[in-house]
């Protein structure tokens, strides 16, 4: 997978825009709702990686309770660099199918919006446990 792909994917998501808080060259993709009435919310992060590097190395998000297993059957998929381990998996995106790669970041995202709140989830048109086709 790409940088450019992976880029358009993230922020094909609602509410995500990609940030710079830790230097130009690493991309941390964050979602929040738009805010109305002057209402600030905070942003949430759910992907984040230097897009530039070779290889491509990006870090979701991830149930802890999975993020385990998807270390033991993928060797492309490590825990979490320089983040809590326990809740974030680093994806070689050379060593991991792009599809699968893809549906890391829509778990990711699910994963931090769910834990919005309620309020931020609805301004966000988003509901829990969307059935992929």
């Amino acid at each position: 997978m790409r940088a450019a792909e992976l880029r358009a994917a993230a922020l094909a998501l609602t509410g995500c825009f990609e940030d710079f808080p830790f230097g130009e060259d690493i991309s941390v993709f964050k979602v929040r709702a738009p805010s109305s009435g002057g209402e600030q919310w905070t942003a949430k992060i759910f992907a984040l990686g230097n897009l530039d590097a070779t290889p491509l190395l990006i870090s979701f998000k991830c149930d802890p309770e999975l993020a385990p297993a998807l270390r033991a059957a993928n060797p492309g998929i490590t825990a979490g660099y320089h983040l809590n381990k326990r809740h974030w998996n680093t994806v070689d995106t050379s060593a991991v199918d792009a599809v699968m790669v893809l549906e890391m970041m829509e778990d990711s995202y699910d994963l931090v919006v769910a834990g919005l709140p309620k309020k931020q989830q609805l301004a966000l048109e988003w509901s829990a446990y969307v059935v992929k086709s």
